[in-house]
Order: structure tokens, then C-alpha cells, then sequence
């Protein structure tokens, strides 16, 4: 697998990287250690978690393949903080005081004294990017984490944040969005950001939560994320027919390679500019394996030109004049 720079950084990631969304939930133990072999096996090296996930009991699992299943040094580390349970409910909480101490969880969770990448999973409307900013620095100055950087925030936060972290010595290395055939908005600003500004773009749901797999196509399949209870309304803005059209013509290039609707999706997502990461979730190994086939397809101009111009978001002022 390819190994990529993340934007103008020294940090090296798998050109493919492996969530952890489901683990400790809707993947065991058994599932999850399959994931992590066949991963690694296949050049993979960055693992993508979360506190929130499982309310930690992804990144606990992960913590304990870690050393059994692979070791720690051959892994890139990448964790998320500023989502917090709440009695109504998560909750964003960006606050300096919060995103320290759930960075020290996360560490003693992983079992490990440093994460190599740490994102502030949200935006937080209340706490100022100043103090978030403060806490991102902190960490990278006590060794908690080698480098830094945002998630799901849009570009004129994530531009502050980089001014910000430059005048603390520290610099903004990436941004980890929703990116697929199905949500590119992230080519209007984001993407322009990122070239200026030199951080890295980690793609997340590459595969449009999973619609661009293909399973939807004709019914909503028993064993799938649109049916269960806790993730259907994750899936659900997608199953519409404009989606469908999208799939349908993801589905047409496949058939033409002669490859499998996900591989191309994929393939898309992980050599469109400036993306150093197309983040995986699979909920079993099985699934895991087949996204990894996609690692030697390369789209020929023509198909990716095709997918393009189908998708291609809504540009308009001020972005277009």
C-alpha cells in the first residue's frame, strides 16, 4: 500500500487508513483482530479512532491489540476528542479542560504515552477556538501527541486554527472530513484551504456511509447499518435518488473495469487531491478485505472525468465568479 505525506508535514500514512467506529459495538474482539491483521498485512498503517466511539470502548479493544496483534511502532495513531456524554446526550465540549483530559484517557486506553495524530472532533460553538487551539499546542508540547489538527470543521475555522497554532510554534497538519462521490462538499473551501495552507486532508465514510457499496440498490439489506436502530439515521440522508443516480453510475464504471462498485468509489476518493488517507469502516473482516482490493485499481482519466462531472458540487459566489 501506498505510503503518503500529510500535506507539507513529516508524517507518513497508508494511503488507505482503518476506522474504528464500530469496534467494541457492533464489531467483537474476534472481528476487530482479524481487521487489524489484514490490514496491516496489506501495508496499512493508520488506525483512526475516537473517545466518542463506543463511549471508548473502540479505542480500549484497539489499546489491546496493540503489542498483541502489532506493534506499536509500526502504526500511525490517529484519535479524536471535544464530543462528551452529556445526561440529554453527547455534546460538544472543545474546552481546554475537557480535550486534556480526554486525551489522557485516550493514552491509558491505547495503552501507549502518545497518539501520532490528535483531532478536535468537532466544532464548538460556545468554547473559543483560542482555547482549543491552547489545549492542541499543550499536547503536542508535553508529548502526548506528535502532531495536530481538526475534524468536520469548516475552512475559515480550520484557516484561524492554523494561524492560531502557528504563533504557539505548532503547526496545523491535518483535517479529517466527510469526503465521497456523494459529499464533496469539502472541494469548496476546504480543499483550497489545504493547498494554501499546507495541511492534509484524512477522508472519513469514503464509501458514502456505505451506500456506495452497492448493498442499496434495490432493498435494505437485514445485517446492514440502514437497519439498525443506532445507525440508520447515519445512513438515511443517502438513501435518496439522487444517490441512487450516483450509484448507479459508480456502478456502470465498475462493471466496464471489471471490478466491484466499492472499488471504484474508493479508488476515487483515495486519488482525489489533496487526500493523504481514505478512512475505512468496515464493520467485519470480510468487508475490510474487500475495500483492501482496491488498492492497486487505478481510475483511467476517462472514468474519473465521468465521476467527476456526475458529482461535481454546486459552485458559486464567492467561491466561482
Amino acid at each position: 500500500m501506498e505510503q503518503r505525506r500529510v500535506g507539507r508535514t513529516g508524517l507518513t500514512v497508508s494511503s488507505l487508513g482503518l476506522g474504528t467506529m464500530t469496534w467494541g459495538r457492533d464489531t467483537d474482539e474476534h472481528e476487530a483482530a482479524d481487521q487489524l491483521t489484514a490490514f496491516v498485512d496489506a501495508g496499512g498503517t493508520l488506525l483512526d479512532t475516537a473517545a466518542s466511539y463506543g463511549g471508548g470502548a473502540a479505542e480500549e479493544l484497539l489499546g489491546a491489540l496493540l503489542g498483541d496483534r502489532v506493534d506499536r511502532e509500526d502504526v500511525v495513531l490517529c484519535s479524536k476528542a471535544g464530543v462528551r456524554r452529556r445526561p440529554g446526550g453527547p455534546g460538544v465540549d472543545a474546552s481546554r479542560g475537557n480535550l486534556l483530559d480526554t486525551l489522557d484517557a485516550t493514552l491509558a486506553r491505547l495503552n501507549t504515552d502518545h497518539l501520532d495524530l490528535w483531532l478536535v472532533q468537532a466544532p464548538d460553538p460556545v468554547t473559543p477556538l483560542e482555547e482549543t487551539v491552547s489545549a492542541l499546542a499543550h499536547a503536542v508540547r508535553t508529548g502526548r501527541t506528535r502532531y495536530v489538527g481538526l475534524s468536520n470543521h469548516p475552512a475559515w475555522a480550520t484557516a484561524q486554527a492554523a494561524t492560531l497554532l502557528a504563533a504557539e510554534r505548532t503547526g496545523l497538519a491535518a483535517v479529517e472530513c466527510e469526503y465521497s462521490l456523494l459529499e464533496r462538499g469539502i472541494e469548496r473551501e476546504v480543499v483550497p484551504a489545504a493547498d494554501a495552507l499546507g495541511f492534509g486532508v484524512l477522508a472519513w465514510s469514503p464509501l458514502g456511509r456505505g451506500v456506495l457499496t452497492g448493498k442499496y440498490r434495490r432493498s435494505v439489506p437485514a445485517d446492514s447499518r440502514a437497519a439498525s436502530p443506532h445507525l440508520r439515521g447515519f445512513v438515511e440522508p443517502y438513501l435518496t435518488e439522487r444517490a441512487h443516480g450516483v450509484v448507479e453510475a459508480v456502478a456502470t464504471a465498475a462493471e466496464g473495469l471489471d471490478r466491484s462498485t466499492l472499488e471504484v468509489a474508493l479508488a476515487w476518493v483515495r486519488d482525489a487531491a489533496p487526500v493523504a488517507s481514505a478512512v475505512v469502516g468496515a464493520r467485519t473482516a470480510a468487508q475490510l478485505r474487500g475495500a483492501l482490493k482496491a488498492v492497486d485499481l487505478d481510475l483511467p482519466p476517462a472514468i474519473r472525468a465521468a465521476l467527476d462531472d456526475v458529482t461535481a458540487p454546486m459552485l458559486g459566489y464567492p467561491e466561482r465568479r
